[in-house]
């Protein structure tokens, strides 16, 4: 019987322990905005609607612009969002081309020629609190405009590599 008490003490303690750790860094001022974590500061993702335009060939994402004013020296950016209407889980992070005086993504339209559409860049996802999230690039990005957006939505939150 003393053998089953002492590790359900220790399974008490170790979750009670746990239930203490609250996060404690800084917090998104806007909800459903991803914000830049730099060290202890947070910096607000330009936030707009992509533009859509279909060729023959491709459709085409664009968000007006050249480059954002948005910018992070961090290779594998950290991503710090209150969620109130945002489906985190569905954001995707896609590197853009300059062309033209703005920032784009082109998708091929034949199914044929999906296997060469833009692959979104894998990023992980971890709860902070109730309606914070940590939302990380696991791949290393090159210097360049990069957007997030909600899987099925026009809405982006862009950010530069530098």
């Amino acid at each position: 019987m003393g053998f089953v008490f002492v590790p359900l003490l220790l399974l008490a303690l170790s979750v009670s322990a746990g239930a203490q750790d609250k996060y404690s860094g800084p917090r998104p001022q806007k909800p459903d905005i991803p914000y830049l974590l730099h060290a202890s500061t947070l910096v607000e993702t330009e936030a707009g609607e992509a533009m859509e335009e279909k060729t023959n060939d491709f459709a085409i994402n664009y968000i007006a612009g050249a480059g954002s004013p948005v910018r992070t020296p961090l290779a594998e950016p950290i991503f710090l969002v209150a969620v109130e209407k945002l489906e985190v889980q569905k954001l995707q992070l896609y590197k853009l081309d300059v062309k033209g005086g703005r920032r784009q993504v082109a998708f091929p339209v034949s199914p044929k020629k999906q296997r060469d559409a833009p692959q979104p860049v894998r990023l992980s996802l971890v709860r902070l609190d109730p309606g914070l999230f940590r939302v990380e690039a696991s791949e290393t990005l090159a210097n360049g405009e990069y957007c997030l957006s909600p899987a099925g939505s026009n809405r982006v939150f862009c950010f530069q590599v530098y």
